[in-house]
């Protein structure tokens, strides 16, 4: 099985003028379904659906709290190395801006470790560049047998792999990863990723398939906003969580929305997306599938996550640091993008508190997923 074939069925421009012909009456056939189908999805991220907004956001927030409770994930970023062989338009680690680069040792995992279980945290996200060499699968099995005692649950954002590898790895105690897109526009994507491994558009598009098929617990999907038009590129997201679900039903999803964000010597974004446009989005995912995570991470503002964690997220960052060593071993050295939002994870746990909301730093335990096998 392989999303490809799919893919390969639409048309990037027959999409994106699909998605802006959608009228109003499309918007309100759309809210009015008990069910809804990709195409009013594509209604609900139209430009039609903007006077909608309020009552987009009002079903949002009841269909979030009758699935999800008043319950928020916490979690945080763990950069591990910022060396990688890509060369990305957008990335402060790409190969061809000449900054220090530094990968942590087992010693150093664990002094960044110790503090974020003093803030709290029990689900940790492990980043790295794309190195072969430097931090290929066997660094990963370490990085995972280092931090496994010390942490419920790990996530990785790290290079695509292959299928054996994630099968290695899952073991080891990981439970998540994300991988990311950044355009489903295959001419954008070449232009975006012109060196390295990660130029190869099929391979990643290829790689929540690989990880299906290995077993792992959870994926998340998702682009970098900014690179093309953000309503076809979010409808390819929800073809291809559409056609994972399917097809790989007892994997748990996530999806992300990142904004291009201001890094050392790189590109300004190509499409900007209001913050308007960005409630929007997350209430048509929403609205369109009730059971998909949805995460906002520290690229945003204080005052927009604030408004937007009541309108259908269900996992939030805080605290984050994207260098490698920046909570403990080096922090003054150059960070992957900027953050927004530099509030402490004490701090939006108050705000979540004050909101209502429960915020939970360990939401299961490995040993229930063995139980349930």
């Amino acid at each position: 099985m392989s999303f490809q074939p799919i893919f390969d069925a639409y048309s990037w421009d027959e999409t994106k003028a699909s998605i802006y012909a959608k009228t109003v009456d499309d918007v309100a056939r759309a809210l009015a379904s008990r069910q809804r189908t990709l195409e009013d999805f594509k209604a609900l991220i139209s430009p039609a659906a903007a006077p909608y907004l309020e009552q987009m956001a009002q079903r949002s927030h009841q269909l979030t709290r009758k699935r999800f409770g008043n319950t928020v994930q916490l979690y945080v970023p763990l950069y591990l190395s910022n060396e990688c062989q890509n060369i990305c338009t957008y990335c402060g680690f790409s190969l061809d801006n000449k900054i220090r680069r530094r990968t942590l040792s087992s010693v150093e995992m664990l002094q960044e470790a110790a503090v974020l279980k003093q803030w709290g945290y029990d689900h940790v996200l492990l980043v790295t560049g794309e190195a072969n060499q430097t931090v290929g699968v066997d660094y990963l099995e370490r990085a995972l047998r280092t931090l496994r005692p010390h942490f419920a649950h790990l996530s990785m954002e790290v290079q695509p792999l292959d299928q054996v590898d994630y099968e290695r790895l899952i073991p080891e105690g990981l439970n998540t990863v994300l991988v990311y897109q950044e355009t489903y526009h295959r001419d954008d994507y070449k232009k975006h990723h012109p060196k390295g491994k990660k130029s190869n558009f099929n391979y990643r598009l290829d790689t929540p398939d690989r990880l299906g098929r290995a077993g792992i617990h959870k994926m998340g999907l998702g682009v970098l906003i900014g690179l093309e038009d953000w309503r076809t590129d979010c409808f390819f997201t929800a073809l291809h969580l559409d056609y994972l679900e399917r097809t790989y039903w007892q994997t748990k999803y996530s999806l992300s929305f990142p904004r291009l964000r201001p890094a050392e010597g790189l590109l300004q974004p190509k499409v900007e997306m209001s913050d308007r446009e960005l409630v929007q989005l997350i209430c048509a995912y929403r609205l369109w599938n009730e059971e998909v995570e949805l995460s906002i991470s520290t690229r945003e503002s204080p005052t927009f996550r604030d408004n937007v964690v009541k309108l259908g997220i269900t996992s939030i960052s805080a605290g984050s640091k994207t260098n490698p060593g920046g909570y403990a071993v080096a922090p003054e050295s150059l960070e992957q993008f900027e953050i927004s939002d530099e509030r402490s994870p004490a701090e939006i746990a108050a705000m979540l508190r004050q909101q209502g909301y429960e915020p939970v730093w360990k939401d299961w335990d490995a040993t229930l997923t063995a139980l349930a096998r």
